[in-house]
């Protein structure tokens, strides 16, 4: 009888498991979905392989490269135009893989000089002792510019920049992750390869050396001394690094005006930077950047497609758009150049991404947290962080032909045979609840022109974690210093 009571039970038991498991799987969500256009981003970048802009009717330097900001309730504000790199100059590669590989590797020694500034910071390596390289710069050494070919420099994104009194016009790298701007000089006893002549301070009645006992010098995170004035060093992770004294000079921006006394390397001596700039524009949060020596209380930009020839703008002072996905921009005592954002999680096709609570907290030690960065391409995660979000697009998206992974990408697949796919959405959410929808272009990229795409995440054993710019394209990011948030505006560009 006590038999027969139990199984009565057991099957009573299954058959409410099976009929919950049946009404919970109706109601369910579907998940939510983004369209890929496979067909138009393939000629996007088959189309960067033959772009010239020297014979380009879409780019020219005698084109009006300034215009005054409208968009500033102060007045102040101003806007000058940014160009990805392959608008700048006509790529070498000959096939589009070898230049994605080319792009991935001056982003992971980007990634390098990233984590590396923090990993110094949270050790206590004071800026003492960091020596400069010892170079040289006898008068007979100088000479004609020395063309480096080992570039690997992680410039992705350029605006033009008038240096001097009368100024002269040169492209130059932004860059959020760091501060020191400079600029290469004659003359010079090593320069690689610009667009520009390159700047002579002779014909600048503005130029002035910085002291050794000045504030400026004092701020230098490497630097030495030579006959009472200062030099600088900056270096990279790739080991390239830009050598120089370090001045004040004059700084314009087109119509918007100029800027007198800003404190910039004047490089004589690059290795292996930044090929076909001119020179850094730091726009980091330190008190050396171009954002601090103008007293900027909002920047922002938008990057287009780094395989179209199109340019977007670089804003100062135009506060942060109406429709922008508002997050917490935080400040660390360790690292004051990095712009953290107060990112809680992830999800994908509207299902959030499991992760412990608070995993992407910067820590009072400095370690952890999330920067935005326009200068590193492909978004890092902490590798727990990375795995999950992968394992949980694979598993939403079962129809999806796989293949095999590309340099630091696991995740790809084969849509040659597609002109546009669904596949599933990925978004960041932040804190304050609101969140940002990636398009699926900005997600699943084109890694050949023949057809293969690879999630455009990649994991990271180093506790910091970036949103890179393939995730930022087509998006303006508004940086509001004096309110400390970071806002993300959808086609703004």
């Amino acid at each position: 009888m006590a038999t027969s009571s139990s199984s009565s039970k057991l099957s009573l038991f299954f058959l409410f498991s099976f009929l919950f498991a049946s009404t919970l799987a109706r109601n369910s969500p579907s998940p939510t979905t983004k369209i890929l256009d496979v067909l138009a981003s393939l000629k996007q970048a088959q189309h960067i392989l033959s772009f010239d802009p020297q014979i380009s009717n879409g780019f020219s330097k005698s084109q009006p490269l300034f215009v005054n900001s409208s968009s500033s309730s102060s007045g102040s504000g101003f806007s000058i135009p940014l160009h990805s790199r392959g608008s700048l100059r006509k790529t070498h590669h000959v096939d589009y893989k070898n230049l994605v590989r080319s792009r991935l590797d001056r982003d992971s020694a980007r990634v390098n000089t990233l984590t590396t500034e923090v990993l110094l910071a949270v050790n206590g390596v004071r800026k003492t002792e960091l020596k400069p390289v010892v170079t040289e710069l006898e008068p007979e050494a100088l000479s004609t510019p020395v063309i480096s070919g080992t570039s690997q420099g992680s410039g992705e994104y350029f605006t033009r920049v008038g240096v001097g009194n009368p100024a002269k016009q040169f492209y130059m790298v932004l860059d959020t992750g760091s501060d020191v701007n400079w600029i290469q000089c004659e003359p010079c006893t090593d320069c690689y390869q610009q667009s520009d002549p390159i700047f002579d301070p002779s014909a600048s009645s503005t130029y002035s050396p910085v002291t050794c006992e000045s504030r400026q010098c004092s701020l230098l995170r490497q630097s030495a001394c030579r006959g009472g004035k200062c030099l600088y060093q900056v270096s990279y992770g790739d080991g390239s690094y830009t050598v120089g004294d370090f001045v004040t000079e004059t700084v314009s921006f087109g119509n918007s005006g100029d800027i007198k006394g800003v404190a910039m390397g004047c490089g004589h001596t690059n290795e292996g930077l930044f090929v076909a700039a001119a020179g850094l524009v730091g726009l980091g949060g330190g008190p050396l950047s171009l954002t601090s020596l103008i007293k900027a209380t909002s920047f922002s930009y938008c990057l287009v497609d780094r395989d179209s020839a199109g340019s977007s703008t670089l804003d100062f002072n135009s506060g942060l758009p109406a429709d922008s996905v508002v997050a917490p921009l935080i400040r660390s005592r360790k690292v004051d150049t990095f712009y953290y954002v107060g990112l809680t999680g992830l999800s994908v096709g509207g299902q959030p991404v499991q992760l412990p609570p608070g995993f992407f907290e910067l820590e009072q030690s400095g370690n952890g947290g999330v920067i935005v960065d326009c200068g590193t391409a492909i978004t890092r995660l902490q590798a727990e962080a990375y795995n999950a979000l992968r394992d949980a697009f694979v598993k939403l998206s079962p129809d999806l032909p796989t293949t095999g992974g590309v340099a630091l990408f696991d995740t790809c697949y084969d849509l040659s045979s597609r002109t546009s796919v669904r596949v599933p959405s990925v978004a960041f959410h932040f804190s304050g609840g609101m969140s940002l929808d990636l398009p699926a272009k900005n997600y699943l990229i084109p890694v050949d022109s023949s057809g293969t795409y690879c999630l455009a995440f990649a994991p990271t054993t180093s506790s910091l974690s970036i949103i890179g710019n393939v995730q930022q394209q087509g998006t303006r990011v508004s940086f509001d210093l004096a309110n400390n948030k970071v806002g993300f505006s959808p086609h703004k560009c």
